[in-house]
């Protein structure tokens, strides 16, 4: 593949720019001006990056709303959180228990013995395998029982929210098996490297930024495929792309499997840089905020869904520090004014005056470092252009 062909796959000049920029901010910049605690909170907010960038697929491209996708963000986390809590829960570490050798929300539970499905999760391999798995399968069952019978619209939208709320109440009402509302807590360690020392925040940080990366890639990649092409076709006229002959439905559950994938792989960074899962992440209210970023980003671009992420969640750390009594409020009303302003989010921000200010950026900057031009030596006689005196008559 050559240099023409690539550009040409990661969507052209002007997205390598933004991507670059984006890049010099999240390796380079955020490192060097914030104190560990800051860049584990800017690590934070980038695992809700996956979210939207599936939903920039699913619903920006595709047309498809999801409102659960805290469902599979959720169950990402929580495979993640029992491999790790399976390792904090040695027989050596939990001596003091009734019945060593389990989680402690088990033990406190009355449980006796482990359960079957977390027996897997002391693998590691298994436990990776199953961060993204796990999330995929379910949401290959959803799309296919409800995309195969043409359910969409407005209706997807309120089922998959309905999914969000049954799951949040499914793992709180089953506290010995998943922790209940406390969710998995108090894990320490990844095959005996301790995660919650300054040093494994930062190695966290950059193993997530380079795995969004690569997220980025493949969502362009996918993009400027025949796929991407049928999702945009998809999203604006559904009916004449069935009628051509394409298999809608499979298109549909492939993107929203996609997006669950994406998501579930945000899960599980979250729970290792964080160092818990909780239904607090799986339910109705987090599913919305996740397609908030989407929309405050610009769900068209995937490039403005990182920066919509990174916005709405400093935002919401920034006003809940500073006011504490008002800071919903504000987000509120920072919702509302972009989008009332901003339509297309920030990504329409650039599209709508971003050119215009390169533009004119790159005409100062030429005229700075265009070369000035000689003056004439002392003395010297400037030519001056002769004037015809010719009489021309009418």
């Amino acid at each position: 593949m050559n240099g023409a062909t690539l550009e040409k796959r990661l969507g052209g000049r002007r997205q390598l720019f933004g991507v670059a920029v984006l890049a010099v901010l999240i390796f380079l910049i955020f490192p060097a001006a914030l104190d560990s605690f800051r860049l584990n909170l800017v690590g934070k907010y980038l695992t809700y990056a996956f979210v939207a960038l599936g939903l920039v697929l699913c619903w920006g491209q595709g047309g498809i709303l999801s409102l659960g996708q805290g469902v599979f963000f959720g169950l990402g986390g929580y495979c993640m959180a029992m491999f790790l809590k399976l390792e904090a829960s040695d027989p050596v570490s939990t001596a003091i228990q009734s019945t060593p050798g389990i989680p402690d929300f088990m033990d406190w539970n009355q449980l006796t013995q482990l359960p079957t499905f977390w027996r897997p999760f002391h693998s590691l391999t298994f436990s990776l395998i199953a961060v993204v798995a796990v999330p995929s399968l379910l949401a290959l069952i959803i799309g296919a029982a409800m995309f195969k019978r043409r359910v969409g619209g407005v209706y997807f939208a309120i089922i998959t929210q309905a999914i969000a709320a049954i799951l949040s109440i499914l793992i709180i009402g089953r506290q010995g098996w998943t922790g209940g509302v406390n969710g998995i807590t108090d894990l320490k360690t990844l095959r005996g490297w301790d995660i919650r020392t300054d040093h494994a925040r930062y190695v966290l940080y950059f193993v997530n930024a380079v795995l969004l990366f690569g997220a980025i890639g493949l969502c362009r990649w996918i993009l400027s495929t025949k796929l991407g092409r049928l999702l945009l076709a998809m999203r604006d006229k559904e009916e004449r792309l069935r009628f051509s002959g394409y298999d809608v439905a499979s298109v549909k559950v492939f993107v929203f499997v996609m997006a669950a994938g994406l998501a579930a792989v945000g899960g599980a960074m979250f729970t290792l840089q964080v160092g818990f899962m909780s239904p607090s992440f799986v339910g109705i209210v987090p599913s919305i905020e996740m397609v908030v970023f989407a929309a405050v980003g610009g769900r068209d671009s995937l490039v403005g869904a990182v920066y919509g992420s990174l916005l709405v969640n400093w935002s919401k750390t920034y006003f809940s520090e500073k006011f504490p009594q008002l800071w919903l409020v504000l987000m509120g009303a920072l919702f509302i004014g972009v989008v009332k302003l901003f339509p297309k989010g920030l990504a329409g921000l650039y599209e709508s005056h971003g050119r215009a200010w390169l533009a004119w950026a790159r005409e100062r900057i030429g005229r700075l470092l265009a070369p000035a031009q000689p003056l004439p030596p002392a003395g010297a006689v400037t030519a001056v252009p002769a004037v015809s005196t010719e009489r021309h008559e009418s």
